[in-house]
Parts: C-alpha cells; sequence; structure tokens
C-alpha cells in the first residue's frame, strides 16, 4: 500500500522533542493564522511604493516584522534557520521610477542533501483598485496576507524537527507589481544552484465564500501547467510526436498533492484546475517555471471578486475591500494543512528519478530510470494516454534500474517512475515523456523515448 504523508509522517519514531509531524499538522492553529493576518492588516498598506522606512505603516514596516518572525523562530529551534533578505532594484509598467524590492526568507538546510530544495511562498505587497496607489489604505488579508500566514506557520511548525532536503520559507514582494519577488527568488535559486523539486505557491486562500455568494469550503484549487515554460521548440516538437504535454513536472506535483487531499480535515480535497494560473491572470510561480522549476499555485475554491483589488468602501450596503471580516480561518488552516504535511513528506522523499521507455513495435514495454539517493524502491506507475491519473503501478527494488512490463503495449500508456525512501517517503512521479524530469530543461535531455534501432 502506498503510504500516505499522515500515515508516514506518523509511523516515524518521535525525536527528542515530544511532538512528531503528523501532531504538528494538526496543531496548524487558527488563532496564530488570525493573528498574523491582523498583524499584516495592521500595517494600513504593505503597497511596493508604500514607504519602506516608515516604523509602523508600509512595506518595509511589514518586511521587518516578518523578518522578526522568522528570527523568532530560529531562536527557538537553535539557529536552524538561516534569515535572509533578497532585493532588487527594479522598473516596469507599474513601477514608475526604479524601486526597491525586497524578499525574507528562511532556509532551513537539509541535512544529506542541501542543494535539493523545496519551497513554500506567499507574497505580501497589496494594493487597492488603482494599482499605482500607494497611499490608501490596502488591508490585503486575503490577498495575501493568508499566504504569508501560511509560510510562517509552516515555518513555525517544521523548523522543530530536521530534514534530509532544504526547505526554504519565502515571503515575497511586488508581485501586485509584475510578479517583481518571484523574479527575484528564482533568480537567487539559480545562482546559488538549488535544485528545486516544488514551489508550493499560497495566494488568496483564505476565504471559502465568493462574490455571488457561493461557498465551498470542501476544496482548494490547485493550478498547475502542462506544457512547460522552459521548453524549447526541439522539446515541443518532440511532445507532439511522443507525449508529454499533461506531464510536465508541475502537473505531476499536482497529482500529488491531490493524492494526499482529504488529510488536511474532514471532506476536504484538491480541484485540479490544468492551467498555469486563472484564466489571464498570474502568480510568483509563474517567474520559477520559467526557470525551470516545478512550481503550483493553491487559491481558493471559490473568489471573491468584491474583496480582491478594491478600494475599501461600502456602496449600496455592499461592502467592498480586502478585509479580515470576509475570510474563513477555519478554512485557511485546511489549506495550510494541505501544504504542512506535504511540504514534510517533499522534505522527506528522494528525488523524482528522471525516467526514459522504449517499446515501439513490441508487445512489451521497458522502464528505465537514473537512481535516486536515498531511494530504496521505485515505484512504475502508467495510466491510459486520456487519463487524469495514474491507475496502475508496480514497485520493484532499488538496486534495479529498469523493469519490462510485459503485455503492455507502449503507444497506449503514459509511464512514470516515482522513488521511496526507507521510511516511506515517496516522490512524485516522474513521466517518462519528453521534458518529464524534475529540473530545468537546460540541464537535461530533450527526450525521454529510447531511440529505436
Amino acid at each position: 500500500m502506498r503510504m500516505t504523508w499522515l500515515m508516514a509522517l506518523t509511523c516515524l519514531a518521535a525525536p527528542a522533542r515530544a511532538d512528531t509531524p503528523a501532531q504538528r499538522v494538526e496543531q496548524v492553529s487558527q488563532q496564530r493564522l488570525r493573528a498574523t493576518v491582523l498583524s499584516l492588516v495592521g500595517f494600513g498598506t504593505r503597497h511596493t511604493l508604500s514607504s519602506q522606512t516608515d516604523p509602523r505603516r508600509g512595506i518595509g514596516a511589514a518586511l521587518r516584522w516578518t523578518e522578526a518572525e522568522f528570527n523568532r523562530y530560529a531562536a527557538a529551534c537553535g539557529g536552524c534557520l538561516t534569515i535572509e533578505t533578497l532585493s532588487n532594484v527594479m522598473t516596469g509598467d507599474r513601477l514608475p521610477q526604479p524601486t526597491r524590492v525586497t524578499d525574507v526568507v528562511a532556509i532551513q538546510k537539509g541535512s544529506t542533501e542541501p542543494d535539493r530544495v523545496v519551497i513554500i511562498a506567499g507574497h505580501i505587497d497589496s494594493r487597492v483598485g488603482d494599482v499605482t496607489n500607494a497611499t490608501a489604505d490596502a488591508p490585503g488579508a486575503n490577498d495575501d496576507a493568508s499566504g504569508v500566514a501560511a509560510v510562517l506557520e509552516a515555518a513555525r511548525l517544521l523548523s522543530r524537527r530536521r530534514f534530509p532536503v532544504t526547505i526554504v520559507y519565502a515571503v515575497l514582494s511586488g508581485e501586485e507589481q509584475g510578479l517583481f519577488g518571484g523574479k527575484i527568488l528564482a533568480g537567487y535559486a539559480k545562482s546559488r544552484g538549488w535544485q528545486v523539486t516544488a514551489m508550493l505557491n499560497n495566494d488568496i486562500i483564505g476565504n471559502s465564500c465568493g462574490s455571488d455568494a457561493r461557498c465551498d469550503r470542501a476544496h482548494i484549487r490547485v493550478f498547475s501547467e502542462g506544457v512547460r515554460s522552459d521548453a524549447t521548440a526541439a522539446l515541443v516538437d518532440e511532445q507532439r510526436r511522443l507525449g508529454g504535454e499533461n506531464d510536465s513536472p508541475s502537473r505531476n506535483l499536482s497529482r500529488f498533492i491531490a493524492s494526499l487531499a482529504g488529510r488536511a480535515g474532514p471532506g476536504f480535497g484538491v480541484r485540479q484546475v490544468w492551467r498555469r494560473d486563472r484564466f489571464g491572470r498570474g502568480g510568483d510561480h509563474i517567474e520559477m517555471l520559467q526557470s525551470g522549476f516545478p512550481a503550483i499555485r493553491f487559491t481558493a475554491a471559490v473568489e471573491n471578486y468584491d474583496r480582491q483589488h478594491q478600494d475599501v468602501r461600502v456602496e449600496k450596503g455592499r461592502a467592498y475591500g480586502d478585509t479580515i471580516d470576509a475570510m474563513d480561518f477555519a478554512y485557511l488552516a485546511k489549506v495550510v494543512r494541505l501544504n504542512v504535511g506535504p511540504l514534510a513528506a517533499l522534505a522527506r522523499a528522494p528525488t523524482p528519478p528522471p525516467a526514459s521507455i522504449e517499446g515501439a513495435v513490441s508487445t512489451d514495454t521497458k522502464v528505465s530510470w537514473e537512481t535516486s539517493p536515498r531511494a530504496v524502491r521505485y515505484r512504475i506507475s502508467w495510466r491510459p494516454t486520456d487519463a487524469a491519473g495514474w491507475t496502475g503501478s508496480v514497485i520493484v527494488p532499488g538496486g534495479v534500474q529498469s523493469h519490462v512490463l510485459k503485455g503492455v503495449r507502449v503507444d497506449d500508456w503514459i509511464f512514470g517512475v516515482s522513488a521511496i525512501a526507507a521510511d516511506g517517503f515517496e516522490s512524485p512521479v516522474s513521466s517518462a515523456v519528453p521534458g518529464g524530469s524534475f529540473g530545468p530543461v537546460a540541464r537535461q535531455g530533450t527526450t525521454a523515448v529510447a531511440p529505436r534501432r
């Protein structure tokens, strides 16, 4: 039986501290989430162009408060977090003058694979209707103090335990002005040589009712791209011939998260949306995708457009503006649980192994893969080409790098391989298609299909 993240976490031997990772997922606190959102709302506006020096109001004060929170968690875990501020002077259509944009990140270095990284992120900046209005009150409770609350809560809980893989807790700026915080983080990841397995971007995750009064407290949407943002023309041509347009690493990361849904709370599930982001809109994960890093976006099941990018006001008895009273903290806690558990599992799991297949003009299919550090077993998964998720699998021992599926014709199926550690943690599937391997296209070959000889 495949070990889910909560089962696997529960089976781990307890560390010196009494709480286990499974308990820490249960310990996601609505009260702490609310307190974080209240603190961020209290800065009046967090617009990218607002004051960077005022001690009480504006983006600068909010960033300093966030850095102080990370430092509190670092002190509590004996210095396990390295806090860094990443900044650059940026210009763009929504930045009328050169402006310093700053991200605050806390890095929890992995014990055995420090260069392999998983990231949880949210953006701290806020806005009203006029995207250049840096003086009006812009509470930004749901967009995106909710995402920052998720990042801080994950750091508070997961910093209590060591992981083989590095976890990065990222609070980003400049999203509303042009995804600048995501660009800064992606550039930093490349400069550090990080091998990013996953970026979980949380943006607008704290409301359960929409502007049309429709409510959905039972789902979170997870957005993922199909064709890779860093795809080359050669890769796209190969996908036309051999498949792979529905099997990017990000799409398989979405499938991975969906397979774990329900563990965040009774009756809670993932609605996978097979788009890079909402229709015609964007978030910081796009900058990671364009750099070749697998990334997905969490967003509430229904959005309240009266509470996004609006001046705070009441018109004809209808409230507008991103204020805290429109949030659902019980719902937010479920979404955060669905981040914390999988994030811990990803930081425990081996690298998703690059895989390839051969079997043209044959009744059998041979699946091959590269070895992953710490993997003791591998799972070969398959599904019909028109199926949404994996429908069958077989586990093989860690000492082999290929397996022949007898009587399985390669034409009719998509195949992939995941790696399993000794403690049961399993990676997302790496599809055996062109562009299916985790990591930038520039670092890998375009094909995942052995040539017919």
